[in-house]
């Protein structure tokens, strides 16, 4: 089984090192990202599951971070986290897939069974998607070109 990877990402520093060092206490593997735009560098070199993210941030905010993390790593899971909740904020991350949404302060306990109920989300999509490949690759040549339309029965 894969070892979940987190990654914080928060403007605030003070929040951003103390729940890592909360986090890493618990045995996990956690990296940090202060803005959206660094968030997004970091996703293109490290393998992460699950990005703990916070809504309100200067420049590129949490819910366009969100927008942008699913559409370039769909299969990274997002929990949004705000001290700043409203209805419209959390209706508008949970369409854009978010996983989850949590206020600030939370509890750490809370964050890691938040944040390993999203690794389990990802593994069973991971598992899903492995069975269908096999399956694809299991087909008989004729089958998969008349799939694709190739050929006729």
């Amino acid at each position: 089984m894969k070892e979940m990877k987190i990654m914080l990402v928060d403007d605030e520093e003070r929040f951003l090192s103390t729940t890592k060092k909360l986090l890493e206490r618990k045995g996990l593997q956690v990296s940090t990202a202060s803005s959206g735009s660094e968030a997004l560098d970091k996703l293109m070199a490290e393998n992460v599951h699950v990005v703990i993210l916070d809504v309100k941030m200067p420049g590129m905010d949490g819910i366009a971070t969100l927008k942008a993390i699913k559409a370039q790593h769909p299969l990274v899971e997002v929990i949004l986290l705000t001290g700043h909740a409203t209805v419209e904020s959390a209706v508008d991350g949970l369409k854009s897939g978010a996983t989850d949404y949590l206020m600030k302060p939370t509890d750490i306990d809370e964050l890691v069974t938040k944040a390993e109920e999203a690794f389990a989300k990802r593994k069973v999509l991971e598992e899903k998607i492995r069975m269908a490949t096999f399956k694809w690759t299991m087909k008989q040549p004729r089958d998969i070109l008349k799939d694709a339309g190739k050929i006729e029965e």
